[in-house]
């Protein structure tokens, strides 16, 4: 057991961990950011500025319809440049149609006469989404975009199939040195604890916030 688990394969493995945690914090990051110009451009685009809410919203469907592990290989195998920057961009593609729908979500929920109070000021309507709309909504809706960090999380061992050094892949070449079921075992447990010691800490955060927001 003590061969599987020495200490440069432990190093190895959390180097890949790290490398794991980076990806997500980046994706997680830009997600926010390009999924909530989304659901603004869907929800808010009328008239001359039309085309932009079709843009958003045939954006949205298509990367929901369709899954994470496809865009991975194409954008892997058809960009030049660094495998994990690339990766990333893969990631955040997907995951901002989903991020665009919790913002939007978050957007509803907020009452019509916010942006009629914030005219009566002689708010522009960035201003008003700025200073007004951007902050409720987003304290409504962190929850959401905690429990989605989680479904990152997890969702970038799908890299391992392009051979980026995350935390599965990296596991599955220390697998490659087991020399009977127990070691294999224990390395898959050592895997699965490791998830969910994030994913978990992650969700006891959630919950956490849910909790203050319950008694404010």
């Amino acid at each position: 057991m003590g061969e599987i688990f020495s200490k440069a394969n432990l190093i190895f493995m959390l180097n890949g961990l790290g490398m794991t945690i980076v990806i997500s914090l980046a994706t997680a990051f830009l997600s926010v950011i390009f999924g909530t110009v989304l659901a603004m451009f869907r929800n808010y685009c009328r008239g001359k500025w039309r085309f932009l809410s079709v843009f958003a919203s045939a954006y949205i469907e298509l990367f929901r319809c369709t899954p994470n592990l496809l865009w991975i290989f194409l954008l892997r195998f058809t960009l030049k440049g660094n495998a994990v920057i690339i990766s990333i961009l893969a990631f955040t593609l997907f995951t901002s149609a989903v991020v665009a729908e919790i913002v939007r979500g978050g957007l509803n929920a907020i009452p019509k006469g916010q942006f009629e109070g914030a005219a009566s000021q002689g708010f522009s309507f960035l201003q008003t989404m700025w200073h007004i709309i951007l902050p409720q909504a987003f304290k409504m809706i962190i929850p959401a975009l905690l429990s989605q960090c989680t479904t990152i999380i997890k969702d970038t061992s799908y890299l391992k199939a392009v051979d980026i050094h995350e935390f599965m892949r990296n596991s599955s070449v220390v697998l490659g040195s087991a020399t009977g079921i127990t070691q294999i075992i224990a390395l898959y447990g050592f895997v699965l604890l490791t998830y969910f010691v994030l994913n978990f800490i992650l969700s006891c955060g959630v919950r956490s916030y849910q909790k203050h927001l319950a008694v404010a």
